[in-house]
């Protein structure tokens, strides 16, 4: 993964903390509080100094890439004495952490909250309501991901014909309707972008671009121009399929006299049960709702750190209102 989309994480999940957090070097246990966040510093105050330090992104690259590279974990006490800040905010990303039992910072699979932010307590709204975007997309792929919840996709050769139907319909639709909103998108880019140098987003980067597509002029110009130029109508005419054709319909020769002649098989979509597809979804949106309820849940009283880890999605997660995946493994 690029540092630069690490980065950006690290800097959306220090804007979910609050203001008031206090944060902890993890080996001098000093604490300090960030002051200011820029696209390529912090600027941090330990409790007991009224001047600000800067933190430089170009050194949290360092240290990322001496955690990422090494298969071992990283020994804390390699770090400068006033470098402990870097660590303290690194393990801010969720795929990072420090376990200062071992003193050491890792990567981690599993998703953690940093045990070196010390932050106010809140209870969580659970009365924000949240809208589902009116697209195909969006309910296309809800059922899909719940298809390949119910049935392992590793092992498609061990399931039913109608699953794998189900599966390939689904596939289907949702490759249809992405690309649809995918040429929208394209269409905004192409407004906005002025340049050919990448544009870079969380996920990946974008760049605009050319494509040259030639189309002949009429019969009559071409032949013109070339024949001006020495060369023969004969060189440059070639056998017109749709008058092939027109002279199999009035002819007793067969289609294999003229034409190479390879078949080969494939699948495609002929229906879909759209009530059926409806059903379902209905049924997925209500087993969101009554787990989504305040009534089902209990309160939790987690700082803003926290929660963001507690939210974050599944690597099949379409988004954080519709995570179905994760609500079941968390409920």
């Amino acid at each position: 993964m690029p540092f630069a989309v690490t980065w950006h994480t690290i800097l959306e999940e220090l804007d979910e903390t609050p203001p008031d957090a206090t944060f902890r070097t993890p080996l001098s246990e000093k604490p300090f509080r960030l002051e200011d966040v820029q696209e390529h510093r912090l600027l941090i105050a330990y409790r007991d100094q009224d001047t600000t330090i800067p933190l430089k992104r170009d050194q949290f690259e360092t240290l990322y890439q001496r955690v990422s590279d090494s298969p071992q974990d990283f020994d804390l006490d390699r770090l400068p004495a006033d470098a402990e800040p870097y660590a303290t905010i690194l393990s801010i990303h969720p795929r990072f952490e420090v376990d200062q039992r071992q003193g050491v910072l890792r990567n981690t699979d599993t998703p953690t909250p940093s045990s070196l932010i010390d932050a106010p307590l809140e209870v969580e709204d659970d009365t924000q309501t949240h809208e589902e975007p009116d697209l195909p997309l969006y309910s296309d792929a809800l059922l899909l991901i719940d298809a390949l919840e119910r049935h392992d996709p590793t092992t498609l050769s061990s399931m039913e014909t109608s699953e794998l139907v189900n599966l390939y319909t689904l596939c289907s639709d949702v490759q249809c309707n992405a690309d649809d909103l995918r040429q929208d998108v394209r269409s905004l880019l192409l407004d906005r972008i002025h340049h050919d140098r990448p544009v870079h987003g969380q996920y990946g980067s974008v760049q605009r671009t050319s494509r040259r597509n030639r189309t002949l002029k009429d019969d009559q110009t071409v032949i013109e121009r070339l024949e001006e130029q020495g060369i023969d109508r004969e060189r440059v005419t070639t056998v017109d399929t749709s008058k092939v054709d027109e002279a199999l319909e009035i002819t007793d020769l067969s289609e294999s006299d003229l034409y190479e002649i390879d078949e080969s098989q494939y699948v495609r979509k002929a229906n879909v049960d759209e009530e059926v597809k409806e059903s379902r979804l209905q049924g997925l949106k209500d087993q969101l709702a009554a787990a989504e309820s305040p009534r089902d849940r209990p309160t939790r009283t987690r700082n803003r750190r926290a929660r963001s880890s507690y939210r974050r999605p599944h690597q099949f997660q379409l988004c954080k209102r519709i995570r179905l995946y994760t609500l079941r493994k968390e409920w």
